[in-house]
């Protein structure tokens, strides 16, 4: 079976997956520690659609992971 979300487990680690463990997230995380700091940088970088790293830097900052 395929769990799908984390989010009713009551676990530090498992809420810190529900927060990055998307792959786009991931990827914007390692290029935010590689120095990438402009939206246009992420998006080239990755080549991702505008719309979806829109959604997961807004979901980042709200969860505290990034400024």
């Amino acid at each position: 079976m395929r769990r799908t979300s984390f989010e009713d487990m009551q676990c530090s680690v498992a809420q810190a997956l529900e927060q990055i463990g998307e792959w786009w997230t991931l990827l914007i995380i390692r290029d935010a520690l590689l120095g990438v700091r402009r939206f246009e940088h992420f998006q080239r970088r990755l080549g991702i659609a505008r719309n979806i790293l829109s959604n997961r830097l807004d979901s980042l900052v709200e969860h505290g992971i990034m400024q």
